[in-house]
């Protein structure tokens, strides 16, 4: 091969590489703004963590506050709520996880409580059957929540006994940070 094809294929190799590189920049450049849509809104993030005062939530009060697009029951149990979850066996239960980041583990009472005493119940307020909104205040046939778009029934500790829905009601992840404020998020 002669100096000239050599210099001739070294500038081909050269053009070859350089196009390709250019390329790769280029639909880099046109998919980057595809992916970059896809991440959480400035007011999303904005709202992954709020603080809640429950101050005034007297025991057999419930406060509902919107979190993350969706309802979050805060209730504070009282004496008789609290007994009630706490007798019931876990076998009787048709789903057997806290669904608790905070309290992973089985569904019993303790495990879906944010305090020992199992006052606070802190929960996203959505039917897992079809994310309704269940009621409140002692709804159902278990003296928790009731969903009566399709008839799940969930005790005083949101855990589902009869009804459509497979899972418990789920806890967000959430902490005191004082005597009176919950963090959400």
């Amino acid at each position: 091969m002669s100096h000239v094809e050599e210099t001739d294929s070294s500038r081909r190799d050269f053009i070859y590489y350089a196009a390709a590189g250019a390329g790769v920049v280029t639909a880099g450049a046109a998919i980057w703004p595809l992916v970059d849509q896809m991440n959480p809104s400035a007011d999303v993030q904005a709202l992954s963590q709020i603080f809640v005062d429950v101050s005034t939530v007297e025991p057999g009060m419930q406060l509902t506050v919107n979190f993350l697009g969706k309802p979050v029951f805060i209730r504070r149990r009282t004496e008789e709520e609290i007994a009630m979850a706490r007798d019931v066996a876990l076998n009787a239960l048709p789903d057997r996880d806290s669904r608790n980041p905070n309290k992973p583990g089985d569904a019993s009472d303790q495990n879906r409580t944010m305090d020992d005493a199992g006052e606070w119940l802190v929960m996203t307020g959505v039917c897992t059957h079809l994310g309704c909104v269940p009621l409140g205040n002692g709804a159902g046939d278990f003296g928790g929540w009731f969903c009566p778009c399709h008839g799940s029934h969930y005790d005083s500790a949101g855990r589902i006994r009869r009804g459509p829905a497979p899972e418990n009601m789920h806890i967000p992840v959430a902490e005191f940070v004082d005597d009176t404020t919950v963090q959400l998020g």
